[in-house]
């Protein structure tokens, strides 16, 4: 049984190169990082920017709202760790957090916790109601971690990808990974969870132009996802509709039927390479960062 899908271009804003996409949980806002320096609140119902402000000369590569706190959090090529109330615009907090450039932060979803990976090859976890105190440092991978994640089932444990070919599994309490899974050929650059089905799965995705199914109790690779002609830069596996969405520098979003692993639809928006892909939890919309902006879109299981 083939998933069938309805996919519906809703909004696009041109802008400079994107490298990060988050939706507010309740807002219809998401907030961009950009290559700039920049972070930026658009709001894709009004097609209007709430807020556009420039935190750094650098590149940022990651920012996440945290909207228990009216917080943003970013991080980017100077190694600092920002946070703004996104109401005020106000500085909560700025600090070194790394010695070269941090490529993600992961926010926690209940807890006071923030993650931060980095091509120093370290992944780092701050508590912000200890003062930003840097709680744990995680030892393991031998080139730049690209991304972290957090496991929406066990959220004291996160899984991490990096450009020594490898993911790993961790706790928060630990410095040493649980175990490591092998098998791309190339450098990793994107890891999620895959909520859906039985058996706790990741999907990664690789310089070697394909994403991974892995089931990561069997430490096994289910399937292996071929469609993309360059980097597969970003990897979604959504909760609520049957679906994996894969994003690469060949300007290309892949649909993926979450069940068989068939792909079902390739899009292009001609906007550049994609390099963030994002989901509203709730809804069917996701988001693509791109060189040229962003775009929403809307996908609805018929």
């Amino acid at each position: 049984m083939s998933v069938s899908l309805k996919i519906e271009k809703e909004y696009v804003q041109n802008s400079e190169r994107v490298k990060s996409v988050d939706f507010h949980p309740s807002e219809p806002w998401i907030l961009l990082s950009l290559y700039s320096g920049s972070l930026c609140i658009w709001n894709y119902q009004s097609q209007t920017v709430e807020k556009s402000f420039k935190i750094t000369e650098s590149p940022v590569r990651s920012a996440k709202f945290i909207a228990r706190e009216q917080w943003i959090v970013a991080g980017g090529d100077d190694k600092f760790i920002r946070v703004y109330n996104y109401k005020t615009l106000e500085k909560i907090k700025e600090f070194e957090a790394h010695e070269d450039y941090i490529r993600c932060v992961a926010v926690h979803p209940t807890l006071p916790y923030v993650l931060s990976a980095s091509d120093d090859k370290l992944i780092k976890l701050w508590d912000w109601e200890k003062g930003w105190e840097c709680t744990q440092i995680f030892e393991g991978h031998s080139h730049y971690v690209m991304q972290v994640a957090f496991n929406p089932k066990d959220t004291l444990s996160f899984a991490s990808s990096s450009l020594d070919g490898t993911i790993k599994a961790w706790n928060v309490g630990s410095p040493a990974p649980n175990f490591t899974l092998d098998g791309h050929l190339k450098g990793v650059n994107c890891v999620d969870y895959f909520t859906g089905g039985d058996e706790p799965k990741l999907v990664t995705g690789s310089d070697d132009f394909t994403a991974k199914v892995w089931d990561y109790h069997g430490k096994t690779c289910l399937q292996t996802l071929e469609g993309h002609k360059h980097n597969v830069t970003s990897v979604c596996a959504h909760p609520e509709l049957p679906i994996i969405i894969t994003g690469s520098e060949d300007g290309t979003i892949c649909i993926w039927d979450a069940c068989t692993y068939r792909l079902e639809n390739t899009l292009n928006y001609d906007l550049g390479r994609v390099w963030d892909v994002g989901y509203k939890k709730g809804s069917n919309q996701i988001a693509f960062g791109c060189d040229n902006g962003t775009v929403v879109i809307n996908i609805s299981s018929t």
